[in-house]
């Protein structure tokens, strides 16, 4: 059996036959009747010579190879029949799965139109959800969702993207050398960050609490830095890549403890009740997109830090520190919840709630669209 190959050009059309290949001619010979007239004629190299049949082949490659590509390039669905989501950021490498899965056009892929916005902190992010500036959140922190459980929020966690270390405190050495010299400092933070939490429970693990320092609320990257460099406070408690940045600052002068106590950070995708109610089907996609980001990141490793370093204009240095200490997978587990739950007893032992109870966080988590997406990495306990 041979394959055909047929080319038309006005009244002429080339049959390219493996064998013989040759011309017909084709001639309209009835003004009213719909009649043709074919003559069939087979192209020897008189007629069609060598270099005529190499381009005519050439040019039939070309025409298969395109064609095998457009039918097994998947569709990207066109802007007509895709969701349009709003999706508020803050810019840490916690983030990762949701760069890379932006990155690999996976967004794309599943029928979603994103339109960005930048806060500087998970919990400027998480308002903007709730303010309705944006439909969802992504790398929030879990201790922002605990205040706004606290004040009843309406809104949920569906995912949970990274578990990481990275939440250090910064000090100027000519004022503190030890953590017990942090009595009646000044120290900073993102009040309302995670932060502010393992801050409180440092001073805890020592002997202290909030009340025992002057907290200074410091809100953006720069004053993250240069607030202790500059002398205006004594530390700074901050995420990462700030706190290398205070530190490279201060030099010699700078002494730095990690705060987190080996309990790590979650990265949580969140959304409001509203948007998920009339949503349900996009907030599958959106996860969908980010489990594919995960299962990139254990094929494409080197690939992956690249996407990040350059999408956050981060130093190869400081990923080399860093990468390692997170844990890039789309889970959604009791941790999170036993973490949470935590964090609102330091919250309410510390007055900075009126609540006198820890809130059902259950109540907080959206589980429909992971078990949908991934239903082996949903594990709350009912």
């Amino acid at each position: 059996m041979y394959v055909l190959f047929f080319f038309t050009s006005g009244d002429a059309t080339l049959v390219f036959h493996p064998k013989k290949p040759y011309f017909i001619s084709v001639s309209k010979i009835g003004k009213k009747r719909n009649a043709f007239q074919v003559n069939r004629k087979v192209l020897s190299t008189g007629t069609m010579n060598k270099k005529s049949i190499a381009v005519t082949a050439a040019i039939i490659l070309i025409l298969v190879g395109i064609g095998a590509w457009y039918f097994e390039t998947p569709s990207i669905p066109s802007p007509e029949t895709s969701d349009s989501i709003v999706v508020a950021y803050s810019p840490f490498e916690s983030g990762a799965l949701f760069w890379i899965a932006k990155d690999q056009h996976f967004f794309e892929q599943n029928g979603i139109n994103l339109t960005l916005r930048k806060y500087d902190s998970g919990a400027a992010s998480l308002d903007g959800v709730v303010n309705g500036e944006a439909d969802i959140a992504v790398g929030v922190t879990e201790f922002p969702l605990v205040r706004k459980a606290f004040q009843n929020a309406q809104v949920r966690a569906m995912g949970n993207i990274d578990k990481g270390e990275f939440v250090y405190l910064v000090a100027r050495k000519d004022q503190i050398r030890n953590a017990t010299d942090l009595k009646g400092t000044r120290v900073g933070t993102a009040a309302g960050t995670v932060a502010e939490f393992h801050l409180g429970r440092f001073l805890t693990l020592h002997g202290m609490t909030l009340q025992d320092i002057s907290l200074t609320d410091v809100k953006t990257p720069a004053g993250w830095v240069n607030d202790v460099a500059d002398g205006n406070i004594d530390a700074i408690a901050t995420a990462q890549p700030y706190a290398n940045a205070a530190r490279d600052r201060l030099g010699n002068n700078a002494v730095v403890w990690p705060l987190q106590s080996s309990q790590p950070l979650f990265s949580l995708v969140i959304s409001s009740d509203d948007w998920i109610t009339k949503h349900p089907e996009s907030a599958s996609r959106f996860l969908r997109s980010l489990a594919q980001a995960e299962e990139y990141v254990q094929t494409h490793p080197v690939e992956s830090r690249a996407i990040v370093q350059n999408r956050l204009n981060l130093d190869a240095g400081y990923m080399d520190t860093v990468w390692q200490q997170n844990q890039f997978a789309l889970t959604l587990d009791q941790s999170l919840v036993l973490a949470m739950e935590d964090e609102a007893r330091w919250m309410i032992a510390n007055n900075l709630t009126n609540a006198t109870a820890v809130p059902d966080f259950r109540q907080y988590i959206y589980t429909d669209a992971m078990e949908t997406v991934r239903s082996g990495s949903v594990n709350i306990i009912r």
